[in-house]
């Protein structure tokens, strides 16, 4: 055997600097040009590639033969090692087939106790979170068919138009619909309402039920609003009666206002203050025509004047009622949203951008009569010459007609509307309005 590989025994001389060849920065073409020009002169042409050749072969059959040798001699022994290492290796092949073996027989186990249970386990909890989900809807679904029942009674308990209609139902049909609010537009994930929209019954519901009883009862509620009137001759219980009507309807569309898409801290009763805004505008403009027309018709003039203090007077009442009620809870509101105003007046005052309703009455007729006037001025003829010629008994009729309309009905002038009344001073109003027709008469 070689002490080292390829290197021969001490006992074995050769020629062949086998650490050369072994080294690690050996190059066969260095080596092959060393020899040539060992073996020729770097002059002569064409080189004699024969002797580096021979003596590349010889070299070559030097180390087959010696290689010949080593292996001859230690046969034995290499394959007494080849055999030792077959038999280790087959032994740690026998070893290994043993615990892989094992290993799979442990494995087939925890997939039988472990993963085949975990697998139907996590079946059984996917059917129950689905059987949650269903039971959930289910519950919701039940309580909007519910809602929607109890919405259908209540509106048949309002009634038809005329003396057997109950205002009080307008507002329990106005929380009723809260309800169902509250829980359809629940959307989120987890929320009561997730998933409704899915659901025929409820979109069946939402169109043929929530959607047509909500219109009917805003529009139900604008009526209220809009034929609210306390004539001269009515009694206090009359007039308690429209008060608790008013009041309905005002409960009612503040409710209904919409809230979603709304920031709390911003939100307003937008229906109440759109019906308030109207009916308002409504008796100034009955008002303003009326008025008008008698100015061109004088005989006419006490007539249209006590029109037009009817009209203020029912505005008063509108603003004590309003003033006496504070906004009612609202379900879908933070509490702070809905109180920060002491009462319903204030939010109108706020829209009207005024201070008083009687006030913004006159100083709104004032606006708009000023051009009549000047029209039938500008007409001239025997109208405009009757105008001038009773110019002071005109001022007089519209000054004894803002006093009159400036006070409350009777059916409310009581208490502390009396004092109010008392203490109100109405002088700029006065002049206001018989301004706006005695400035034009000259």
């Amino acid at each position: 055997m070689a002490t080292e590989a390829g290197a021969p025994q001490p006992d074995e001389p050769s020629y062949i600097d086998y650490e050369a060849f072994l080294s690690p920065d050996f190059s066969p073409a260095q080596f092959a040009n060393t020899l040539v020009v060992s073996t020729n002169n770097p002059n002569d042409t064409p080189l004699d590639l024969s002797t580096p050749l021979s003596r590349v072969l010889f070299d070559a059959q030097e180390v087959d033969s010696h290689i010949d040798l080593l292996t001859s001699r230690s046969a034995v022994p290499l394959l007494e090692y080849t055999r030792e290492q077959n038999q280790a290796s087959n032994r740690i092949v026998t070893e290994l087939d043993t615990q892989i073996k094992s290993l799979n027989d442990s494995y087939k186990q925890l997939e039988k106790e472990v993963i085949d249970k975990h697998a139907e386990a996590d079946e059984v909890r996917q059917v129950a979170l689905r059987l949650w989900e269903t039971l959930r809807l289910g519950r919701s679904v039940g309580r909007c068919l519910q809602l929607g029942r109890q919405l259908e009674v209540q509106q048949s308990e309002i009634g038809g138009p005329g003396a057997n209609e109950d205002h009080r139902a307008l507002v329990r049909c106005s929380y009723t619909v809260l309800s169902l609010r509250e829980v359809i537009d629940a959307k989120g994930v987890g929320e009561e309402g997730y998933g409704l929209g899915k659901v025929e019954a409820i979109r069946t519901l939402q169109d043929t039920v929530i959607a047509p009883i909500e219109r009917s009862v805003r529009e139900t509620a604008e009526r209220f609003v809009r034929e609210f009137a306390i004539p001269a001759n009515t009694t206090f219980s009359q007039g308690e009666e429209a008060k608790a009507k008013l009041e309905s309807a005002m409960t009612a569309l503040y409710l209904l206002s919409p809230t979603y898409g709304v920031k709390p801290d911003r939100w307003a009763p937008r229906l109440l203050l759109t019906a308030l805004d109207t009916y308002i505008r409504s008796c100034l403009q009955t008002s303003i025509t009326s008025l008008s027309r008698s100015l061109g018709q004088l005989p006419s003039l006490d007539r249209a004047l006590a029109e037009v203090t009817s009209k203020c007077q029912n505005i008063i009442a509108l603003e004590i009622i309003l003033h006496a009620n504070k906004p009612p809870a609202h379900p879908l509101l933070p509490a702070p949203s809905t109180h920060k105003h002491p009462n319903l007046i204030q939010p109108l005052l706020t829209h009207l951008e005024t201070g008083s309703l009687a006030s913004y009455f006159w100083r709104t007729m004032a606006g708009s009569l000023a051009a009549r006037v000047q029209d039938i001025v500008n007409r001239g003829g025997v109208v405009a010459r009757t105008l001038k010629s009773n110019k002071t008994n005109v001022a007089d009729a519209i000054r004894q007609a803002v006093l009159k309309g400036s006070q409350p009905p009777g059916a409310f002038a009581t208490g502390r509307n009396k004092e109010k009344a008392a203490e109100a001073s109405w002088d700029r109003e006065i002049a206001v309005m018989v301004g706006s027709v005695t400035n034009n008469l000259r």
